[in-house]
């Protein structure tokens, strides 16, 4: 097994920034945005995200919730082991909102179809959008693509996007994995 560093941490710092400006700039103070991480691994880039636009563009008021899909998933019946849901945390509703979706990385699009079943039992959202910091172009299997992307990937046969988070494995970076 090889790895390749696709992100390090400083181009990783980069990007996040950038896609705080671009979610600024579609939603200004926020009033009427909500942000959704997807657990368990979007978790990580919504709560990042979320603490640059507070602390770095002064938004004063973020609605951020975590959302788990592992009973929404069309493939949870499918494993040998038993499942681990998440904790779901949405405190706030969503109806009429603008929620912005958010994974660490947009695969098979499997995923967000199930997100998109998931959230529906929060309330009917004026606009869902959805936001990856990896897109992994040729590997969707649905037709569902990101409003906002860190990096674009051409990932292909058995290789696999690996992406560490400092919160849970101590540092910062985007590998390109090949089994």
């Amino acid at each position: 097994m090889s790895q390749k560093v696709l992100l390090s941490s400083k181009e990783i710092h980069i990007i996040l920034h950038r896609l705080a400006c671009q979610l600024l700039e579609n939603h200004l103070n926020f009033s009427d945005t909500v942000l959704i991480g997807i657990q368990p691994r979007g978790s990580y880039l919504a709560n990042r995200l979320a603490k640059i636009l507070k602390e770095e563009y002064k938004v004063p008021d973020i609605k951020l919730g975590l959302l788990d899909i592992t009973f929404f998933r069309d493939d949870f019946r499918r494993s040998d082991k038993p499942l681990e849901a998440s904790n779901t945390n949405i405190d706030f509703l969503i109806e009429g909102k603008n929620v912005v979706l958010i994974d660490d990385v947009l695969y098979t699009g499997r995923s967000i179809r199930a997100a998109l079943t998931a959230i529906q039992s929060f309330g009917r959202p004026q606009e869902i959008e959805l936001l990856t910091l990896i897109d992994r172009r040729f590997s969707r299997h649905l037709p569902i693509q990101p409003n906002y992307r860190g990096r674009q990937v051409d990932a292909i046969n058995d290789e696999k996007v690996k992406v560490m988070w400092e919160e849970n494995e101590g540092k910062d970076v985007v590998y390109l994995v090949n089994k």
